[in-house]
């Protein structure tokens, strides 16, 4: 039995959660599937505090939003002015039952938790997502830089390795983009984008270290971003826009 509010506990291998994925990555990974998003209701699958939840608010598009869950502790941190603005249900996804279909649905950096995640995918596809809604995948990309230097380094045995630390934090693989898509399509799937967000050579708690100088400009993280369009191999994440396979 998985005890999901201890997985969301630091460790003394990394941290679940850094400054990085709060300042850096919630904004880029709101304003990657922005161009996309259907009017309608928005189901966030595994929202953590919702922090991108809280930016997700301000889209014009999105009338309606849900947030699945299965960590009570994360859902208690959650600020009571975007409990008053959203559903937030305590589920698993394998226990949730969704009341409706919706046009958009998001999963950012849960996949790789899951124990059977095509399962899950395929619940996705076949039960919630609207038959003209979009599906936004972003997970941790085994192959961005940081990772690959975390190899040669002797930290990790390969790009894809799922570290002690990360599997005590709930990890269960190391998506690239052809795995992630490989999944996603046997989930039943189609895959109408496939992208990366934000070039990274620098690991997130290094990152953390200097975003609390003057060194990171505004500029050389819009750089970072953009870069991220023409390398999706070597981004801090991986990201995929889905639709539904209707054949």
């Amino acid at each position: 039995m998985r005890d999901f509010n201890k997985e969301i506990k630091d460790n003394s291998g990394r941290s679940y959660f850094y400054g990085f994925d709060y300042d850096v990555m919630h904004p880029l990974m709101a304003r990657s599937i922005r161009p996309y998003l259907k009017k309608g209701s928005l189901l966030e699958l595994g929202s953590f505090e919702c922090h991108l939840t809280e930016i997700l608010l301000e889209e014009s598009n999105i009338n309606e939003l849900t947030c699945v869950e299965a960590s009570s502790d994360a859902i208690e941190n959650v600020k009571d002015s975007i409990k008053e603005k959203v559903n937030i249900v305590h589920s698993t996804f394998e226990q949730y039952n969704s009341e409706k279909k919706h046009e958009n649905i998001l999963m950012t950096h849960v996949l790789e938790h899951l124990d059977d995640p095509i399962s899950v995918l395929k619940t996705v596809h076949d039960e919630w997502l609207s038959d003209e809604g979009l599906f936004f995948l972003i997970c941790p990309n085994a192959n961005a830089p940081s990772r690959q230097i975390a190899v040669k380094m002797g930290l990790i045995t390969h790009n894809s390795a799922v570290t002690p630390a990360e599997h005590e934090h709930g990890h269960r693989i190391t998506y690239s983009l052809d795995t992630l898509e490989r999944d996603a399509t046997a989930a039943g799937f189609q895959v109408v984008t496939r992208s990366g967000i934000f070039f990274k050579a620098l690991a997130n708690f290094q990152w953390d270290k200097l975003l609390q100088t003057d060194i990171i400009s505004d500029e050389y993280i819009e750089g970072c971003y953009q870069l991220g369009h023409l390398y999706p191999d070597l981004c801090s994440s991986i990201f995929l826009v889905c639709k539904k396979n209707n054949k």
